[in-house]
């Protein structure tokens, strides 16, 4: 899967606008995408086509952002599912930078992490949670 990034936008009519115009500019292509915003700051959390060049429209447009690997992981679809994954990662000292919802099958959702320290949160976000 590609690299996610978390990307730090002002909680403003047009943010969204003007960084998905730059990265179609460019000619990438979205695959996956998150957000929100709370007062003046907001987010969008998204994987892409093409991660160099979504990198170079970031720096370009000067966005502060974080860029990690993107890791998947089953969670139960269920009260409390995503309170036990999300517990064994802060036990564990790992930071969520963000994560994406990609889809449920039956009893399962499948969601894309990611974190601080991947080498830590990898074992516990691949196990079926």
């Amino acid at each position: 899967m590609a690299n996610q990034f978390v990307v730090q936008l002002k909680n403003e009519p047009g943010s969204m606008a003007n960084l998905a115009e730059a990265l179609a500019a460019r000619g990438v292509d979205l695959r996956a995408i998150g957000g929100g915003g709370i007062g003046d700051a907001g987010h969008v959390i998204m994987t892409t086509a093409d991660d160099d060049s979504t990198r170079q429209v970031l720096d370009d447009g000067g966005y502060v952002y974080v860029e990690g690997e993107s890791i998947l992981a089953e969670v139960d679809d269920r009260p409390g599912g995503m309170a036990r994954l999300s517990r064994a990662l802060a036990d564990a000292g790992v930071n969520i930078y963000g994560h994406l919802f990609l889809g449920r099958w039956g009893d399962r959702a499948m969601f894309a992490f990611v974190v601080d320290k991947p080498d830590l949160a990898r074992p516990i976000l691949e196990r079926k949670a």
